[in-house]
């Protein structure tokens, strides 16, 4: 069963219009306050897009490229993250002191165009940086980590980055600890990143005293009860592995400064792609991930640089799936309820080889630039979250959650396949996502 169409994602919903469909008339039937648990988000929430290798380029057909344009647009000004190298942006260093700024001068030509809020990840490193040879290119090694005698070199490229593009008022430093991996001690090098970030927080900081910084950019996998790397943190989601937590220990007793603190992460333990049903519980596992920072650093808002919603494995994943799109929505709920400042979804453009909800469908493709069943969830949610005043409702009968706004408006959700049964009306399908207007 399709994701139910919402009815009018940016009115503010006076109840005074008849249900369109059936499954409206259900959706309007569900008493959202008998049997129901409500958590008002703490605070305002940022809701934002990474742009990855395909996103919206002029290489793509124009009408697709248009149609994918739009829908950016009327995400509203949210936040558009990009690389500062890698995943559609170019060296912007070839060599020292040779800059070439074209491909990441598109990308945010396409934020200013299209209304967003810009943001820089600070990764990845050009081949000089890192052994490579001046003037040469090997996206092989994309992954390798700048060489500590090169720490300097980039933190000068990135303060060069944020004097060119006074628009981007936030960045990441790295991406996922890319190539700070100790295999001999086999855990991350904690000390090195650390060194790393505190020279490019200082020379970001002089270039731009206005900007915020934030790392470490870990990602918080979870591992299976029982596993060596098992940490003290469980729940029904899984088990925190020990190592992310003893980066973000580290980073936080020794940072030189931070506006916020990074981390990504998915609903599920390492190594498995299929999620519990109902999607919520594995959900869970981020505002776990967030309470765990909160209590450390109280002071610093927590970003969700990626974020991956899995699916039970009866479901069909993709970027323009039913399931995925309900998926992305528990975790977004549990990150508000728990007081996240912002997420990133990675990959606004749907991509094959991505089993993650999307936000429009390959531009790259004549007939793509389309929506997905994420893509008015998603409009419904952006400003709503900004402004910091949405509940956060999970019923305790069966699987159905929803946001609601200040003035009464909810986003209805099923996170099971299994069809909700409504008294008096048919059954709300399952993977169903359905505006209710406020009653007058």
């Amino acid at each position: 069963m399709a994701v139910l169409a919402l009815a009018s994602c940016s009115s503010s919903g006076s109840g005074s219009s008849a249900p369109t469909t059936a499954e409206d008339a259900s959706a309007r039937a569900v008493d959202l306050d008998q049997g129901w648990t409500w958590n008002k988000q703490p605070g305002p929430m940022e809701l934002g897009v990474t742009h990855t290798r395909q996103s919206l380029d002029d290489t793509e057909p124009a009408e697709a490229r248009e149609r994918g344009t739009q829908i950016l647009a009327g995400s509203g000004e949210e936040y558009q993250n990009h690389h500062l190298m890698g995943f559609g942006t170019l060296n912007p260093e070839p060599a020292p002191g040779q800059y070439d700024w074209s491909s990441l001068d598109r990308r945010m030509q396409l934020t200013k165009d299209t209304g967003g809020k810009a943001m820089l990840t600070l990764c990845c490193s050009p081949d000089w940086m890192k052994g490579g040879q001046p003037g040469q290119t090997d996206w092989s090694t994309i992954e390798q980590a700048p060489t500590p005698d090169h720490y300097g070199d980039y933190a000068t490229l990135a303060a060069e980055a944020v004097t060119r593009y006074p628009q981007v008022d936030r960045v990441m430093v790295w991406n996922e600890f890319k190539g700070f991996f100790d295999d001999g001690q086999n855990r991350w090098n904690y000390e090195n990143y650390t060194n790393f970030y505190n020279q490019v927080y200082k020379a970001v900081k002089a270039a731009r005293p206005d900007i915020q910084v934030g790392g470490p950019y870990v990602v918080m996998d979870s591992v299976a009860q029982g596993s060596p790397f098992a940490s003290d943190v469980s729940g029904p989601w899984g088990t925190l592995d020990r190592r992310p937590l003893e980066v973000l220990d580290y980073w936080l007793k020794n940072k030189a400064g931070a506006d916020f603190a990074v981390v990504d992460g998915s609903t599920t333990n390492k190594g498995v792609q299929d999620a519990i049903s109902p999607v919520d519980v594995g959900a869970q596992k981020f505002g776990v991930v967030q309470d765990w920072i909160s209590k450390r650093a109280p002071e610093l808002p927590v970003w969700w640089a990626e974020f991956y919603a899995n699916v039970p494995a009866d479901a069909k994943a993709g970027y323009d799936t039913e399931a995925s799109a309900v998926s992305t929505l528990a975790v977004v709920a549990s990150m508000s309820r728990s007081g996240a400042g912002g997420a990133l979804l990675w990959g606004p453009e749907g991509d094959e080889g991505l089993d993650y909800s999307s936000l429009w469908t390959p531009a790259s493709e004549a007939s793509g630039g389309q929506p997905t069943p994420l893509t008015d969830p998603w409009r419904w949610l952006v400003p709503r979250l900004r402004d910091g005043d949405v509940e956060i409702g999970r019923s305790q009968t069966n699987s159905l959650a929803a946001f609601r706004d200040a003035d009464g408006n909810a986003l209805l959700m099923n996170l099971s396949e299994n069809p909700v049964t409504v008294p008096g009306q048919e059954d709300l399908p399952g993977w169903s996502v359905v505006e209710v207007p406020a009653t007058t």
